[in-house]
């Protein structure tokens, strides 16, 4: 008899430990009170043997037997490769906020004309 295994669909969110990834997995349930659709996502620590996946890839895992104190999934197969830019908070030009930019946006904003109570006139 064979036990089939449990798989999920989910996002790439960190690659900062060796042969591990962190996968957020997101599922649609109702709320119990008010049958409103909510997302819950769950992360799971994800046993990636070649190290192939990247952040912000969509990627199918299967359960599989604990291989550390937190790791019981494995990666299967990368579906899609996502394109994330890896800039660090350091690396951000000053320059490119362009508070000169907003000066000008603030002055193209359309004046509001006085209505007759803020002018102090009589109905």
């Amino acid at each position: 008899m064979e036990h089939k295994q449990k798989t999920r669909t989910g996002v790439v969110l960190s690659r900062k430990m060796d042969k591990t990834a962190i996968v957020s997995v997101v599922r649609l349930t109702h709320h119990p009170l008010y049958n409103k659709v909510i997302k819950k996502a769950k992360k799971y620590k994800v046993h990636d043997e070649n190290n192939a996946c990247h952040p912000g890839d969509k990627v199918r895992i299967i359960e599989c037997r604990p291989l550390s104190r937190e790791k019981r999934w494995r990666l299967a197969e990368i579906l899609l490769k996502g394109e994330v830019a890896e800039i660090q908070p350091q690396e951000i030009d000053v320059n490119l906020a362009r508070p000169e930019a907003k000066v000008e946006a603030k002055e193209e904003a359309p004046k509001v004309e006085a209505t007759s109570k803020e002018q102090g006139g009589a109905k």
